[in-house]
């Protein structure tokens, strides 16, 4: 009878946790108390300092700290997948605070649905880490949140496109300018990705974390440079555009953005970042 009890309980670790992935309490994925901390608060923009030129629009959902810095450990680096669905929601929120933003939300729907689905890009973790993980953390919460997104009414799609076109260096011990050389030009659209990005709705590169914004400013540089090379083989001559619009190049258009040159075609959002990232948000 001891083994079989033994055996039941080994079998119950496998099907569900052992400890909650925020505070390790309870057998549970997420307790209540560090699911509010995740997803109970409203997403918010986030800006880190200093922040990096070309960074898009973010959003996150929570503060990388306390419950929620441990839950995202817990499932990129100790393959916790039992907590991607709730990541997936967080994530989801957020993305759905960016696509209002840029007008293309709830208010605008119709806009949505006009343009095609929302298309979620993830940034691509290191295919060395992959290897290390055993799975790419932000593609796996990218396709919960297109899950999510399409259960509340959304159109959604993952669209992983993006590349690395060369090794980089370890980002954790380097600071928010050398993370930026260390990207630059390292990211990439991989062959044939440009005609899908150009073929669908709103972009929204989307991230487990952002601290300096780093990573998603390397993957917005490629997502413009392969829009615009897709529309320029197109409309080679671009005969709606000014030289002034050239010149400018895309912005976003918001409430705090003006009267932008022309609408930008991507935005971000990520399950968390860093506490400094909110103070913009006090002013």
């Amino acid at each position: 009878m001891r083994g079989l009890r033994e055996w039941w309980r080994d079998l119950t670790d496998l099907v569900l946790p052992a400890e909650c992935g925020g505070c390790g309490r309870g057998r549970t994925v997420l307790c209540p108390r560090c699911r509010t901390a995740l997803s109970g608060a409203a997403p918010c923009r986030a800006r880190p300092v200093p922040e990096p030129p070309g960074l898009p629009v973010v959003h996150a959902a929570a503060r990388y700290a306390d419950e929620v810095r441990a839950a995202l450990l817990a499932h990129k680096e100790r393959g916790v997948l039992a907590l991607t669905a709730p990541l997936g929601v967080a994530l989801a929120g957020a993305v759905r605070a960016g696509l209002r933003e840029a007008r293309w939300g709830p208010g605008d729907a119709g806009a949505v649905r006009a343009r095609g689905p929302v298309l979620l890009v993830p940034v691509p973790s290191a295919p060395r880490a992959v290897r290390t993980r055993g799975h790419d953390p932000a593609r796996r919460i990218a396709l919960a949140a297109a899950g999510e997104l399409r259960r509340t009414g959304t159109s959604a799609r993952v669209l992983a496109v993006l590349r690395q076109r060369h090794a980089v260096a370890d980002q954790s011990e380097l600071g928010a300018r050398q993370r930026l050389r260390n990207l630059a030009g390292a990211l990439a659209v991989a062959p044939g990705g440009d005609r899908l990005l150009c073929g669908g709705g709103p972009v929204v590169l989307v991230d487990d974390l952002m601290t300096t914004g780093a990573s998603l400013t390397e993957a917005a540089r490629a997502l413009r440079a392969a829009r615009a090379g897709a529309k320029s083989a197109v409309y080679p001559s671009s005969a709606g555009e000014g030289r002034e619009e050239r010149k400018a190049g895309p912005r976003m258009a918001g409430p705090n953005e003006g009267g932008g040159v022309i609408r930008e075609a991507i935005c971000a959002a990520v399950v968390a970042a860093s506490p400094d990232s909110f103070e913009i948000n006090r002013n």
